[in-house]
């Protein structure tokens, strides 16, 4: 009886704190510290905030990596293709939004699938090509199925953005067609989907994570959620929320650092060229009614200097950008500048 309390405890750290959560089951030896144990745990993923899982997958120190690496060894991929493999895959956690982290996740799927763990669909599909596929094939899910994204790629768009990805060559038109139109007919089914068309917004955010945010009538520091996606700031009471507390769309604002005495790594989000003029928001009060924000401006503030410029720079791009294959392009780039230097180291070793 006291065991099972402990792990409801456990997992009810976990979905608030990750690395808090297994700490406590470690300590309270409910887990052992060991990354197959740990990566079973999360596989199972009972009781579990897929979100939460996701953040502790995409953590970049090395034993975060290494139970990650057994975490997707954990997966069944024999005689799928890669989108069957994506889809199993992606359901398992919560795609985190930071870069960084989506960027070790796919590249820990697409060495296990392209590893032969996997029925490629094409004997072409390896290592560099699986890994940039399959960040292809996510932002296609995004962008045909996100209803924020207007400008809604073609196929032949589709094709225009993978070329040159397989060793310098291209990949078979009916291969990328074929991915297309199952991502087209079928969009990945994202966990923690109650119905609720907010979950499919926050799938794959530009980045999320806790702030303190000042208060618009009563000037006190709160610390929320917050994520960034679709031209939109949402903050949350906690992780584990469906529904936002508060949302702030971007359109018409811009962003400044400012010096708060109270608090450091500070900016703000105001309406430009315009005086106590009230930012078009809305939040949802402690008794569950929508109503409109009253902020002129909104502070917030960053737990380090590094994370304020991060989310001044991702919200200053959030304001004005075109959505599509961003990330794609920047994977691309890094997969041929990794292959430039190791060219180059072989030619001087030989």
């Amino acid at each position: 009886m006291q065991r099972n309390k402990q792990v409801a405890m456990g997992r009810k750290k976990f979905n608030m704190d990750p690395k808090k959560g297994i700490q406590f089951l470690i300590e309270n030896e409910l887990l052992k510290n060991t990354c197959e144990d740990i990566a079973q745990f999360l596989y199972k993923g009972e009781g579990l905030n897929k979100t939460a899982i996701g953040d502790y997958l995409g953590e970049r120190d090395a034993f975060n990596i290494q139970v990650l690496h057994v975490f997707v060894g954990l997966h069944e991929f024999t005689d799928l293709n890669l989108v069957q493999a994506l889809r199993q895959f992606l359901w398992s956690f919560r795609l985190p939004g930071e870069a960084q982290k989506i960027d070790r996740m796919m590249e820990a799927f697409a060495q296990r699938f392209a590893g032969g763990a996997g029925a490629c669909l094409s004997t072409s599909v390896r290592g560099h090509t699986c890994y940039v596929l399959s960040f292809a094939i996510i932002m296609l899910n995004t962008s045909l199925h996100n209803p924020n994204v207007k400008d809604k790629p073609t196929v032949e768009r589709f094709i225009a953005m993978n070329r040159g990805i397989n060793d310098g060559g291209d990949l078979p038109e009916e291969l990328l067609r074929n991915l297309y139109e199952s991502i087209k007919n079928e969009p990945f089914k994202i966990p923690e989907d109650d119905g609720n068309d907010l979950t499919h917004t926050f799938f794959n955010p530009d980045r999320e994570g806790w702030l303190l945010k000042l208060g618009g009538r009563v000037k006190t520091w709160k610390r929320r959620w917050f994520i960034l996606t679709d031209n939109c700031l949402y903050y949350f009471e906690y992780t584990t929320d469906k529904e936002p507390r508060g949302i702030i769309p971007l359109e018409n604002l811009s962003i400044r650092e400012v010096e708060d005495s109270k608090k450091p790594n500070c900016f703000e989000l105001y309406i430009p060229d315009s005086k106590d003029q009230v930012i078009k928001a809305c939040k949802t009060e402690a008794d569950g009614r929508v109503v409109e924000g009253n902020h002129t401006v909104y502070r917030i503030s960053a737990p380090t200097p590094e994370e304020k410029e991060e989310w001044i720079r991702r919200i200053r791009a959030a304001i004005s950008r075109d959505p599509f294959y961003e990330m794609l392009a920047a994977r691309k780039k890094k997969v041929s500048s990794t292959k430039r230097h190791t060219l180059s180291r072989t030619e001087q070793g030989g």
